[in-house]
């Protein structure tokens, strides 16, 4: 993704960044739209957050000891996500899921996971079957080096098929250790979950004696204060958090039920450690964005920045009247160059890539930063003002116009 090898080009190099601008080492000016993909809620460098981790860094970079920060952070977490009742810090969202994986395998003695096409879980050697994000981009959905005995206890599936998801507990009777899905997969473009899919999927877990892990990575905390799991009213039994906790620092967590947490070490049999997790500079940086987000109302102004970049952006489309189809949930968007509907990732990759790659460059060339792939999802920041947001919907209506 980064080395823009999809839509032909050389990658830019970023000299810095500031609010939702970012410039590279040329001077040139950008209005950005990918935000270090998703962390960066309230636009780059946010004072409140730059100041926190200044002031903690005079204190230690690391301890590799328990300190406050972490607690504080995990007491946020547990209040502001009712289904998690215990948390641990890792230091990445791919941790997270890995995690949550042996975790939910100790806890039901069972093997096979199923995941989703298209939703990427970080590069754990289980899950990189059928992925989104940088493996989707480069024409490898999986990986080399993962032993195919890995891959054989994962099955993979289409997004919003219940169908399928009962017919495959069904044929793996008590054989299901966990789901796992990102409830808006944001890693083959942005696509939406049905009506009653996540509600189908829990209601299988449950009577199967499954865990249903929610991989919030990119969801939680920029869709609502109790991330996705809130809007559609659906409780996992483990989630995984990264992104915005850490303000821009590497950062990961994960929780759930206490009766499955508890299966840990040291107090249970489940190994899990890392000499960074609970980093004092991420957990100073992800509280100073966390408790600033929720001083502002930022996903009620995310919100309204949303809706107003997607009016700007379906007018372009229809005034060009081409085939793309526009999704959005709060502040995050996609522009597929494929007709709809588009539910799953077949339908995400029915896009017109070359078409894409004619789109991203003029768009570049305009001051107008999108991720250099078809198959990411865009990010607005409370840092954008309605003014950046006007100037990016000309650029679209301009170059949608001559396509």
């Amino acid at each position: 993704m980064r080395a823009f090898r999809n839509v032909d080009g050389a990658p830019f190099f970023v000299a810095r960044a500031k609010g939702a601008k970012i410039w590279d080492v040329d001077g040139k000016e950008y209005i950005d739209y990918v935000g270090s993909w998703g962390p960066a809620i309230l636009g780059h460098a946010p004072k409140v957050v730059v100041d926190a981790v200044r002031e903690a860094a005079t204190r230690g970079l690391s301890f590799g000891i328990p300190n406050p920060l972490e607690v504080e952070m995990a007491e946020l977490i547990c209040d502001w996500v009712p289904s998690i009742k215990k948390v641990r810090m890792v230091n990445s969202g791919t941790e997270a899921t890995m995690s949550c994986i042996r975790l939910a395998r100790a806890f039901t003695q069972r093997d096979k996971i199923i995941k989703f096409d298209g939703c990427y879980h970080g590069h754990v050697d289980g899950l990189l079957v059928k992925t989104g994000s940088g493996a989707l981009t480069h024409g490898r959905p999986d990986s080399a080096g993962v032993p195919q005995a890995f891959a054989d206890l994962t099955i993979s599936l289409p997004f919003n098929d219940a169908d399928r998801v009962r017919r495959v507990f069904a044929e793996n009777k008590g054989e299901i250790a966990a789901v796992i899905v990102e409830p808006v997969p944001a890693n083959a473009g942005l696509y939406l979950p049905s009506d009653d899919f996540l509600s189908i999927v829990r209601n299988e877990c449950t009577a199967n004696g499954a865990l249903l892990i929610f991989d919030e990575v990119i969801t939680g905390f920029r869709l609502a204060r109790g991330g996705a799991q809130e809007i559609y009213g659906i409780k996992p039994d483990l989630t995984a958090l990264g992104k915005v906790i850490g303000g821009g620092l590497p950062v990961g967590a994960f929780g759930g039920a206490a009766e499955i947490m508890d299966q840990l070490s040291p107090d249970g049999p489940v190994y899990q450690a890392g000499t960074l997790s609970g980093n004092p500079l991420a957990m100073a940086a992800g509280l100073a964005q966390l408790r600033e987000i929720e001083r502002i109302n930022g996903w009620k102004l995310l919100e309204e920045l949303g809706a107003q970049f997607e009016k700007l952006a379906r007018n372009a489309i229809t005034f060009a009247k081409t085939d793309v189809t526009f999704h959005r949930v709060g502040s995050m968007f996609c522009l597929f160059f494929a007709p709809g509907p588009i539910v799953d990732l077949a339908g995400a990759r029915r896009s017109d890539l070359r078409t894409f790659a004619r789109f991203f460059h003029p768009c570049l060339k305009s001051g107008i930063y999108f991720a250099p792939s078809q198959f990411e999802t865009g990010f607005v920041s409370t840092a954008h003002t309605p003014d950046d947001l006007e100037r990016t919907g000309a650029a679209v209506h301009e170059v949608l116009a001559t396509l």
